[in-house]
């Protein structure tokens, strides 16, 4: 990955470094280099950027007439200031001196070509790709600077694959433009009511004077080290309106030594400045020229905030010194002046441990240096702007003090604002994070069945299989479980109902077994009559299984032995009325027919493989899709249902089709009768019982496509104890009403005349 990086930078160097190198020919000022064993790089704003159009990429010339930048001199000078002291002391680096080479970095590409330079070999002025950069040895060993965290990112960028020391001293907007008006609206439209602004200082002013010209106010405004203190920003007209401004500033510090450093330097005789040969620029980023013609009456006046930032380049200077000395093993008082590769600098840089000015230096885990810093309000109240410091901020031990008695908070009655991005979500909300920081989110609530743990409320927590939660819920619920339990007011209905139904089915059969011998019961088909109340009560007896939590018996045969035994009664009904067709209607017309059909005994070999095929259906449909208890979870959310798997399997649809075939041909038969003597005519009861039978199911299996509760088995049952109830109810209660009611017509000569009567009608016609 370091090679793969280092190539992509070489690219990119070939392309901007075509013009670069070729374009600055001239020699640098003295006063940018100096000689030594290892050397070091400043890059300083001595000149202010030039705004210009290009046509091909060339570097700024930084040295013209009237862009000077006093806060960048002073920079530079306090890093030869530290240079010239490590060099005259003879215990830091005893029989070793340090070099510079100082470069002006007005512009971006002034900082890409001074970073360049940094990196190029001693003697030829190109940069060698290689495959180990670990043995890469450039002319300097670190850089001191820039001092803006932009342009300081770029050169990070350039210098890290090469393992270069960098111990860093952050685009273009135009008040008015469309960019500005809409960060001001998101700003007018925010919540929040802090601001960070981390800015450099020219940015920073279109920033602030886009905020006055928005008429942006009643805001708490926390400034960066770089412009907190800046009158370039405090004198920007009607910013004292925008509410209160915060900041943090390093601590005031002091070069010593600085000032009489710089003044010798104005006095010093520098030559006359060197005329400039292209057009209105000088050609080479050493040189300045105004810095050649300062006098002590002309030189820059050094104030408090540039002193404090040259301190940081001046200190720069010296932890560069102090890790030399421990690479170089230089405690012993001689120095090895060995070779030196930058990355090993940078690994004794975040070691030193040193006292300078009574200041301690030293660096943590990531490389920072550890820093102590004021916290300043700007102050309104007089006159002319100042600050009034709120606290401090060390390291040593790591503590911040505030003097809350000295903040004047901009609203009403001193009340500290409230600023947030996101107000606290409602219980059961998880806060949906909607931008780059976790105070910014939306409250959305939890979805049924989830919850929100306090211990996360970013994301909701799914309930266990056996629990269940609302929507918005902070905690989940135990799950009811349901079934059609026996001591449920529609159970014991149902139940009543059903045993009352196989009562009279047993009944029924006793009556029939009383008078087997009569016309009625004889022509209701004789002990066929048994074969038949026998399945309509083993239907009866299968509902039982409908009632109480399901078992695997319950499952097996609630519904299968309801359908064997609602089969064969169906096959009999068929079966009978067929028969009594072919008594009175066929016996004469089709006598061959009549005798095949009574030979080898029709009606009972039909109710046998009717059944049969049924009985087949049954046992495959209780093999391959076997029903099964399960608790089903997914219909109701706070609900577990108690049920058997049989209604979603396909035997289930194959053994109600069959009945429903058997229904149409019971009906069938039974309308072919109608025209039968009256004692053998059984079309209309027949045929109500198997209308009530379809309209059941219809009912059942309509009432299913819209409710899945936990009364659907009571509404099968329902189904089951109708049909049955209309089997009974149409083919024996006539019979039974004839026996006990009518006993008259229960007599021989009553049938003998009701078929005399049929025949008689019958040849008539």
């Amino acid at each position: 990955m370091l090679l793969c990086t280092a190539c992509l930078v070489s690219l990119q160097l070939l392309i901007s470094c075509c013009w670069a190198f070729a374009c600055h020919s001239t020699e640098p000022s003295p006063d940018f280099t100096l000689p030594g064993d290892y050397l070091l790089a400043g890059l300083f704003p001595l000149h202010s950027g030039c705004l210009q159009v290009r046509h091909r990429p060339e570097v700024t010339l930084c040295d013209r007439p009237g862009s000077f930048n006093e806060h960048g001199y002073h920079l530079f000078q306090a890093m030869r200031l530290g240079v010239e002291e490590i060099n005259n002391s003879t215990a830091l680096l005893p029989n070793v001196t340090l070099g510079y080479q100082l470069y002006d970095v007005c512009s971006d590409s002034a900082n890409v070509y001074a970073t360049l330079r940094v990196l190029s070999l001693p003697g030829p002025r190109h940069i060698e790709l290689q495959g180990d950069l670990l043995r890469y040895s450039p002319k300097v060993l670190a850089v001191i600077g820039p001092d803006t965290t932009n342009r300081a990112a770029t050169t990070a960028a350039l210098l890290s694959p090469f393992l270069m020391p960098l111990d860093i001293v952050p685009f273009s907007a135009q008040v008015g433009d469309e960019r500005m008006q809409r960060l001001m609206r998101h700003l007018a439209e925010a919540t929040a009511t802090v601001v960070v602004v981390f800015s450099n200082r020219p940015l920073a002013r279109v920033f602030f004077e886009s905020v006055v010209l928005a008429n942006l106010t009643g805001k708490v405004w926390v400034a960066s080290e770089a412009w907190v203190l800046s009158r370039h920003i405090t004198g920007v007209p009607g910013i004292q309106r925008i509410g209160m401004v915060l900041g943090v500033a390093i601590q005031k510090r002091t070069v010593p030594g600085l000032k009489a450093f710089e003044e010798a330097y104005a006095r010093a005789d520098k030559g006359a400045p060197r005329p400039c040969h292209k057009s209105s620029c000088c050609s080479s980023n050493q040189v300045c020229r105004e810095c050649e013609a300062f006098t002590a009456h002309t030189m820059p006046k050094l104030k408090g905030f540039s002193m404090s930032s040259a301190y940081n380049a001046y200190q720069a200077v010296y932890a560069v010194a102090h890790g030399l000395h421990q690479l170089l093993g230089c405690a012993s008082g001689v120095c090895s002046r060995g070779r030196v590769y930058p990355w090993q600098l940078l690994e004794q840089i975040h070691k030193v441990n040193f006292l300078l000015h009574k200041d301690t230096v030293m660096f943590n885990d990531n490389g920072d240096p550890l820093s102590s810093y004021n916290i300043i309000a700007w102050d309104w109240s007089g006159p002319k702007w100042t600050f009034t410091v709120l606290g401090s901020s060390t390291w040593s031990p790591v503590q911040l003090d505030i003097n809350e008695t000295k903040i004047q908070w901009h609203g009403k009655d001193n009340q500290v604002p409230k600023s947030v991005c996101s107000s606290d979500c409602l219980e059961g909300h998880q806060r949906v994070v909607t931008g780059f920081h976790h105070c910014c989110f939306e409250c959305v609530p939890c979805g049924a069945g989830t919850f929100l743990n306090k211990s996360d409320l970013y994301r909701c927590q799914p309930c266990g299989k056996e629990e269940w939660a609302p929507e918005g819920s902070q905690t989940c619920f135990p799950r009811t479980v349901v079934f059609l339990a026996c001591q449920e007011h529609t159970s014991w209905v149902l139940l009543a109902a059903n045993t009352l139904l196989l009562l009279l089915l047993l009944g029924t059969a006793g009556l029939f077994a009383w008078h087997l011998d009569t016309p009625v019961v004889r022509s209701a088909g004789g002990r066929l009559c048994f074969l038949m109340l026998g399945s309509l009560a083993a239907g009866s007896s299968s509902l039982y299984g409908f009632f109480g939590e399901p078992t695997r018996p319950a499952c097996l045969l609630r519904q299968a032995l309801f359908a064997l035994g609602f089969t064969i009664f169906l096959s009999c009904l068929t079966v009978r009325s067929f028969q009594l067709i072919i008594i009175f209607k066929f016996s004469t017309k089709a006598p061959t027919f009549y005798r095949a059909w009574v030979q080898n005994h029709g009606a009972g070999l039909f109710v046998m493989i009717s059944s049969a095929a049924q009985l087949l259906i049954c046992l495959t449909w209780l093999v391959v899709w076997t029903p099964l208890p399960t608790r089903e979870y997914q219909r109701f959310p706070h609900l577990v249902m108690l049920e058997c798997t049989e209604a979603n399997s396909l035997g289930f649809i194959l053994a109600f089709l069959y009945n429903g075939l058997l229904s149409i041909s019971a009906f069938a038969c039974s309308y072919l009768g109608k025209d039968l003597p009256e004692n053998y005519n059984e079309a209309k009861c027949v045929t109500f019982s198997l209308l009530f039978n379809f309209i059941s199911w219809i009912a059942f299996f309509t009432t299913a496509s819209v409710y899945d509760g936990k009364y659907l088995p009571a509404v099968n049952m329902l189904a089951g104890l109708s049909s049955l109830s209309s089997g009974f109810g149409g083919y024996f209660l006539p019979k039974c009403y004839v026996i006990l009611c009518r006993p008259d017509l229960n007599s021989t000569e009553h049938f003998q005349a009701s078929i005399q009567d049929y025949t008689r009608h019958r040849g008539s016609t």
